[in-house]
């Protein structure tokens, strides 16, 4: 699996279909990124799992998407089937050895691993317009949201957090108009009812606290290996926004959090983005710009991304341009959109005079690949018919009782498992809304927090109460003046407590500009 440094991906094939010699990929060039594409069922899963197989044995940690739950067998070792023997012969791996690898299994609605969730704060105002498909305009309203915020010390941790403060700022839209400009009761509205969406989609569990900190999907197992983080992605796809938003979000957390190292002799952390194509649906030109400049300047932080779709058409050209070692297998070429995608595919890889790489892209069979890597100087080698090798670990998912083993044997086991509720910006808006209603102020109980009535009708502040507003006038000015000078005190008196909370500041884009 390992040899000099190099990863063994399987043997190319001569004229007669013979394995000529073998091919590999270089660990000191795995940072430079790569791509894997293929029509479905031509074995792309496969590549993926022998390419993270590879990884963890030269002690690189992965993080990869399990789409269809396939990739979970990768936490136990492989059995000897015929196929399996026949393909090893056929490359020429002797001795072909079955193994399991450590793995930590994740997912962001704790069913089949453990909890993953950040903040609403982490995720920045362009990746949440992103999640709730906004408008320019009511983008705008959540960079205000989210300046308000940073400016008056309110913790944004999770969906009611940031419901509590739209519903202020509806409250206060002229006067938060003259300050931020623009604030319309109709694009809170709007952001207000995607919010109540996003939260019956059950996106409500990925936003709050603990949350995932990037070291702990980069561990190397005792035994020196690298730790496999496998995401389960499969009821998760059935919101493909949230499941793009999430793997983006991680990206750039990993960009904004790790040192620049330069080129190593082998990645820190290699990133599987499967089924790619739903970063780049439907977004803004200003996301795939952001997303190429993480992808162009991730590798000096020691980070390899490899992409996973089904069509090469399916990734930008400047981020195509990124990825400089690739994986093709077989794609049909019934429409004049596959047949673009055929001749597109062939012209990116270096030529062997010995095929027509076009011709190949068709007729390759299942398990087999076109494969070009980054060599010496980081030039790309001569594309290759290829034979992939038989993974180690099992192909297939685990059953249910070994899945609940794992998991209860993972060293991640009961850090995530538990939701934390601090005290944060719903919990200070309603004090403050009670305090200039004159109503006594008292914690909320933990089912007032989980009751929906409690979350959005708070006293005092919000258009709930049984009274129309304009029989208190008093009232309101002094709830509006009372909320104004609490949360300009709050961004001094609470400076040194939320800077433990938060730790940088709450408005930032995609790349996490502002640094710790």
């Amino acid at each position: 699996m390992l040899e000099d440094g190099k990863i063994f991906l399987g043997a190319s094939r001569g004229k007669d279909d013979a394995a000529t010699g073998p091919q590999y990929l270089d660990l000191a060039f795995a940072n430079r990124h790569g791509l894997v594409t293929g029509a479905t069922g031509t074995g792309k899963t496969v590549t993926l799992q022998v390419l993270a197989e590879g990884f963890a044995s030269a002690g690189v940690p992965v993080f990869c998407a399990d789409i269809k739950g396939d990739l979970s067998g990768i936490g136990k070792p492989g059995e000897a089937k015929d196929f399996l023997l026949k393909r090893a012969d056929e490359i020429g791996l002797s001795p072909y050895l079955f193994e399991q690898f450590p793995v930590v299994f994740w997912d962001l609605y704790g069913e089949k691993g453990h909890r993953v969730r950040t903040t609403i704060a982490e995720m920045g105002p362009l990746l949440l317009a992103r999640l709730l498909e906004a408008t320019e305009a009511q983008e705008g309203v959540l960079a205000i949201a989210f300046k308000i915020a940073d400016e008056g010390g309110l913790a944004l941790l999770d969906l009611k957090d940031l419901q509590a403060l739209l519903t202020y700022m509806a409250d206060n839209a002229a006067e938060l108009s003259g300050r931020f400009g623009q604030v319309s009761r109709a694009s809170v509205g709007s952001l207000q009812r995607a919010l109540l969406l996003l939260e019956s989609q059950g996106a409500d569990q990925f936003f709050g606290e603990p949350a995932l900190s990037i070291n702990d999907i980069m561990r190397v197992a005792p035994d020196g290996r690298g730790t496999i983080s496998v995401l389960a992605a499969d009821r998760l796809m059935m919101n493909p926004r949230l499941y793009a938003t999430f793997l983006l979000w991680l990206l750039s957390e990993l960009f904004e959090e790790l040192p620049e190292v330069g080129d190593l002799a082998q990645p820190k952390l290699v990133f599987f983005f499967d089924e790619a194509h739903l970063l780049f649906r439907d977004a803004p030109p200003v996301l795939v710009q952001r997303v190429e400049q993480v992808v162009r300047l991730i590798r000096s932080k020691g980070v390899g991304v490899y992409f996973v779709t089904q069509n090469p058409l399916d990734v930008p050209d400047t981020i195509l341009a990124q990825l400089g070692n690739r994986v093709q297998h077989a794609l049909r070429a019934f429409t004049p959109r596959d047949q673009k995608a055929v001749k597109a595919a062939a012209e990116t890889f270096r030529p062997n005079p010995a095929f027509s790489c076009e011709e190949a892209i068709t007729t390759l069979a299942t398990g087999e690949a076109l494969i070009s890597t980054l060599g010496a100087k980081g030039v790309p080698s001569m594309v290759e018919r290829t034979l992939i090798r038989p993974p180690a670990a099992r192909i297939g998912p685990l059953t249910t009782d070994e899945r609940a083993e794992m998991l209860a044997q993972s060293p991640m086991a009961g850090r995530y498992d538990k939701t934390l509720d601090r005290h944060s910006a719903f919990e200070i808006l309603a004090e403050r809304a009670a305090k200039a209603a004159g109503t006594p102020s008292e914690p909320l109980a933990q089912d007032e927090k989980d009751s929906a009535a409690s979350r959005w009708k708070l006293p005092g502040f919000g258009n709930q109460t049984s009274e129309p507003r304009d029989r208190h006038p008093t009232v309101n000015r002094q709830r509006e003046t009372v909320i104004e000078a609490a949360m300009k005190s709050a961004a001094r008196s609470l400076a040194s407590q939320v800077a433990n909370q938060i730790g940088r500041a709450l408005v930032r884009g995609i790349l996490g500009s502002l640094k710790r």
